[in-house]
């Protein structure tokens, strides 16, 4: 068969030197007299289908019999069965490779035991008028939304009961105080708290205005016993803890009265959630404050350790002491309702190194109102806690900016240590420690730890 037959269709070109063919005369077509045509008919191309030689026919494969007859032979059935094999045999290497991961791998550590005053910094409001522009409890639930974004896991409110300066006659932990607000104002504070997840720790200090928090040494015993049915009485009403100052003296004068306190407030629960007892007290000295964590028994204890005029070398001893003590019990402040805000204590200047500080120190960090925003003590402790206006000119100002600033960074820390596992629960290694230098590493098991510096000093150091 020729070349030219390789495609199926083929034109085929008539000869193109006839312009024309003979008209037709034989009477085919013509108009009956056998003369003159009817028509012309020119030269054109005609399509002509050819078909393929049939011994060029495609090759479409076996048949099924044909299979089925190959399939049977020797080569076929050993080839299969090594192929079967050798999927096996990968198989088992890939399953007994995973599990050789799995076993040499290290094993992450079990997390500690965690309750909700450990898992974030602690907001203190010792005055509701102050916090509020001279609100009541209504206007202090108004707020949460912005305490929530600051991440904070508990409000330690209060006092707010009544109780003249040093009378103990006029105390009455079951009334608030005139002014402050109402209980039914109360109640729906602890409600929109609980819905911000926050949780409220009610300051039942007796003589909270005066000098000594228990008033004198022989109202102690009766103040204690006018204490107990108290706390019964606002756990039901919805409070996620007790704060008590001044617990060495009822620890040391009254232990039983003490015991009793500890019994009501620990040993209730709501809805699963502990509640809790915090303990306040003025010492200072590592010594004092190790011994009333181990013997207080409060679930956490806020001292005066970080207030006192330690050197560099004292604080970090005493921060690696406090740290072996209990992790879960201690609580790191520098300011609160009796001492003032962070940034008069600190100055200004050392702000944003003592918020640092406070939230990388094992335990629970506690701030003042305020503390967020560096806000500064003038004629009192109480100082009007100072909100955005939106719309105003002051909003532009440098003042307004280093506020937000300050608050940005207090944000991000508080939000860091809420969810990193070496600032929940990791260890504590000092690396540096000197007159003006401070330096420690946060680290728990296979997570990224953290590594705090601080320069206490007035120059750079190398």
């Amino acid at each position: 068969m020729s070349k030219d037959l390789d495609v199926e269709m083929k034109d085929v070109e008539l000869n193109e030197v006839d312009q024309e063919k003979q008209p037709m005369t034989d009477g085919e077509a013509g108009n009956g007299d056998g003369i003159s045509p009817t028509s012309t008919e020119k030269n054109g191309i005609v399509k002509v289908k050819i078909p393929e030689d049939e011994a060029a026919v495609k090759f479409t494969g076996l048949s099924k019999e044909e299979l089925l007859k190959v399939a049977g032979t020797p080569g076929w059935v050993r080839t299969r069965w090594a192929l079967l094999v050798l999927f096996w045999l990968g198989w088992l290497g890939m399953l007994a490779g995973a599990v050789a991961i799995i076993v040499q791998a290290p094993r992450c550590k079990p997390l500690p035991k965690m309750n909700w005053w450990n898992e974030g910094p602690l907001y203190q409001i010792g005055d509701v008028a102050a916090f509020t522009g001279g609100n009541t409890l209504k206007g202090l639930a108004e707020k949460m939304e912005s305490l929530s974004q600051l991440k904070v896991k508990g409000l330690v409110l209060g006092p707010i009961h009544v109780s003249d300066m040093d009378q103990s006659d006029s105390l009455s932990f079951t009334e608030i105080a005139p002014g402050v607000g109402t209980l039914e104002e109360f109640k729906f504070l602890i409600k929109t708290a609980q819905k911000k997840n926050i949780a409220v720790v009610l300051d039942l200090t007796p003589n909270y205005k005066g000098r000594e928090p228990w008033f004198a040494n022989g109202s102690v015993t009766d103040v204690a016993e006018k204490l107990k049915p108290a706390l019964v009485y606002w756990l039901k009403e919805g409070v996620d803890g007790v704060q008590l100052s001044g617990v060495e003296r009822l620890v040391t004068v009254v232990p039983n009265q003490w015991a009793d306190i500890r019994a009501i407030v620990q040993n209730g629960t709501t809805d699963g959630k502990e509640k809790a007892l915090f303990g306040v007290t003025e010492e200072g000295s590592v010594a004092e404050v190790s011994r009333l964590l181990n013997s207080s028994g409060v679930d956490l204890l806020m001292s005066g350790v970080l207030r006192s005029s330690l050197t560099g070398v004292d604080r970090a001893e005493a921060l690696q002491h406090l740290y072996a003590q209990n992790q879960m019990s201690v609580a790191w402040t520098v300011g609160d309702r009796r001492h003032g805000h962070l940034a008069s204590l600190v100055s200004p200047k050392m702000l944003t190194l003592n918020q640092m500080l406070l939230f990388t120190l094992p335990g629970t960090p506690v701030f003042n109102y305020g503390d967020e925003i560096g806000l500064e003590d003038e004629k009192n402790i109480f100082p009007k806690m100072l909100w955005d206006s939106p719309g105003t000119a002051d909003a532009a100002n440098s003042t307004e900016k280093d506020r937000e600033s300050i608050r940005s960074f207090f944000q991000k820390l508080s939000e860091l240590r809420g969810k990193e596992r070496s600032l929940l629960y990791g260890s504590f290694r000092v690396l540096h420690n000197s007159t003006s230098c401070l330096g420690y590493l946060r680290q728990w098991d296979q997570s990224a730890g953290y590594l705090a510096a601080f320069n206490w000093g007035r120059s750079l150091r190398p």
